[in-house]
């Protein structure tokens, strides 16, 4: 499963909405149609129907609008420490794609962690790739390929476990592929809470940004405990390790419970601590 675990190890997640600004160019739409008439022009050429009104729209023609993570370092002791942080932040604009994007690949310059994500091969890495080149960003302790294993991250080759995506290590690419939310709750992981991923464009229309990455704090937390599980099978944590990470990340959001800007810490300690399922 897991070839390897570095001492310095994000498990993220990242959410995007409709960009009518890549839909008036992609399309030839004239800059005087409303934001509301390009949206609804996209999903229709991406093959929207009654039944599902709102398909999946390609990555190049959205916006990102919060990316989240759960930071996992090892210090040189062994002792490991975990934070969660995210994107935009209460004093950042919200609706700046770019600084958004440019803050987190600057981040990933700065550290070069370990990546791991659930679908993030082909979504969240690739649309932080199309996003970065349609802002022209300089991020090149992300995009530049070292020409040896040694010589740095290589977030993009096959063979490397500088990206991980747990969804290629539980799939068969079938009908049996499960969902992030499917395989979380099957291991007593809360997964999904009060909002979805449909749910977030009608959050951003409504100006509730904040929600969006509460939403993406949890995915991101969701993804860090199912990555820790394959970590404890693949003999990287002990069962003991297992369970005092368990208990570090319960400690972190009992702390956040307290903090009206994280009401999702307390719901999501709720859903976990009384969800079936195997706890350390």
């Amino acid at each position: 499963m897991l070839k390897s675990v570095s001492p310095e190890l994000w498990a993220f997640d990242a959410e995007w909405v409709p960009d009518p600004a890549s839909g008036r160019a992609v399309y030839d739409l004239p800059a005087s149609m409303h934001d509301d008439e390009v949206i609804d022009e996209m999903w229709r050429r991406g093959g929207a129907t009654e039944a599902d009104p709102h398909p999946y729209l390609k990555t190049v023609l959205c916006r990102v609008v919060s990316i989240a993570f759960v930071r996992r370092r090892v210090g040189d002791d062994g002792a490991v420490a975990l934070s969660l942080h995210s994107l935009p932040t209460p004093a950042d604009d919200p609706g700046d794609e770019r600084a958004i994007l440019q803050r987190f690949l600057t981040l990933i310059h700065e550290k070069q962690p370990q990546l791991v994500g659930y679908n993030s091969r082909s979504a969240d890495a690739m649309i932080l790739v199309q996003r970065g080149l349609a802002h022209a960003i300089v991020a090149p302790g992300f995009a530049r390929r070292p020409d040896k294993p040694w010589n740095g991250m290589d977030y993009f080759a096959s063979h490397s476990e500088a990206h991980v995506d747990l969804r290629d290590i539980v799939s068969a690419w079938g009908r049996g592929t499960p969902t992030l939310n499917e395989i979380a709750r099957v291991c007593g992981i809360p997964g999904k809470l009060d909002v979805d991923g449909t749910s977030v464009v009608s959050l951003w229309n409504d100006g509730d940004w904040r929600s969006i990455v509460r939403y993406n704090e949890c995915d991101a937390l969701t993804t860090y405990l199912l990555w820790l599980r394959a970590a404890l099978m693949s003999g990287f944590v002990s069962p003991d390790e297992f369970a005092a990470e368990e208990g570090q990340l319960e400690a972190l959001l009992t702390e956040r419970t307290s903090d009206p800007e994280h009401p999702h810490a307390a719901r999501f300690l709720q859903a976990w601590t009384a969800r079936p399922g195997l706890r350390g």
